[in-house]
């Protein structure tokens, strides 16, 4: 095979893992600022921001791998999104630069009031970052408008009825992650009140899902041929049979969740394995995971859908190795610490404890 064949899809991989991975770790924590307004006492917002403040940093890494390994690799592709994108991708750096100086400040406040504000600029930037981010996942799932090696549309084809939709989508599904998040990382009222939440948000996040799923084989011709036509179909039958097996996974481990809750109550020696609060998490990680790989079914090849693949915006092939041979080194890097701190940080985070 060509190394101009295999390289350029050796990187929509790398890229596509770290953009995954940005989703994943760093969308619980936006999704703890989004359910700030239904957690409203000092000490279990204090709780909720100590669980992720030990990573809650490293959990960004992959956004700028994401986006760098863009520029470098894609050159092309990055040309054109950015431009198509310039609102909601300024909108998204605006809010996460906003939200991590509330995080900061929220524990140097001198008194409640200006807590206050901190909490609720942690949440407003929490609420923004996600909004933009489903705005952009909208605008390139709906497709971007190329006149001949340049972005061709106009400044607000990224809102539209569906990027609003997906953007309303995507703050759901943060929601869902912080909420499971907390059922795994804490106790008590707290890890209670997460319990249902995360039940009424996991029901919402589904009916999204099945929406968002009925409305994309519209968007364009080639989504309905990758989902409907033979032989394809079968490709694509594993997404929603996987997604109804991890559905009824969530929910079961919700109800355990709370069976394991009163044996911890009832047990003075804690050898209650409450590891296993993680269930219902890891099963919306993996709801994640089948929307992401729905989406390249419908995307694939094209890195600037509907009309530029990954081989068309691809850099030269001398450009693409130099740059992997740095990715070779750093990503086993990026990995062992990040797996490093969330072990080191393991376990149930209780009031009093953990980020000052």
């Amino acid at each position: 095979m060509p190394i101009e064949t295999w390289l350029p899809f050796v990187w929509a991989v790398i890229i596509a893992l770290a953009v995954f991975f940005y989703v994943c770790m760093d969308g619980f924590d936006l999704g703890l600022g989004i359910l700030f307004p239904f957690i409203r006492e000092k000490p279990e917002r204090d709780v909720m921001v100590n669980s992720v403040a030990p990573v809650w940093d490293g959990n960004e890494t992959w956004l700028v791998m994401g986006g760098g390994g863009l520029l470098a690799v894609f050159p092309l592709a990055y040309a054109i999104i950015l431009p198509a994108l310039y609102a909601p991708m300024i909108g998204m750096l605006l809010a996460l630069i906003f939200r991590g100086v509330s995080f900061e400040m929220r524990f140097k406040a001198d008194n409640a009031a200006q807590q206050r504000w901190w909490d609720r600029a942690f949440s407003w930037g929490s609420y923004g970052a996600a909004i933009c981010q489903g705005l952009a996942l909208g605008a390139i799932v709906q497709g971007i408008t190329v006149t001949g090696r340049a972005y061709g549309g106009g400044w607000w084809d990224w809102l539209t009825p569906f990027t609003l939709f997906t953007a309303f989508s995507l703050t759901v599904g943060y929601a869902l992650l912080g909420a499971c998040w907390l059922v795994w990382k804490t106790e008590g009222a707290l890890e209670h009140r997460a319990r249902d939440l995360a039940r009424a948000l996991g029901a919402l996040m589904l009916v999204l899902i099945a929406l968002l799923s009925l409305s994309m084989p519209f968007l364009q011709p080639a989504f309905r041929a990758r989902w409907f036509d033979f032989p394809l179909i079968l490709l694509a039958l594993p997404v929603p049979v996987l997604m109804a097996l991890l559905a009824w996974r969530f929910f079961r481990a919700l109800r355990e969740t709370e069976a394991r809750e009163a044996l911890a109550a009832a047990d003075p020696t804690g050898r209650v394995f409450r590891w296993r609060d993680g269930t219902a998490f890891a099963c919306v990680l993996g709801w994640f995971f089948l929307c992401y790989t729905g989406l390249g079914i419908s995307l694939w090849p094209n890195i600037v859908p509907p009309s530029v693949s990954i081989w068309d915006a691809a850099a030269p092939p001398a450009s693409q190795l130099f740059v992997l041979v740095g990715a070779a080194v750093l990503l086993p890097v990026i990995l062992a610490y990040t797996a490093y701190t969330y072990w080191i940080f393991r376990g149930k985070v209780r009031q009093g404890e953990g980020y000052h």
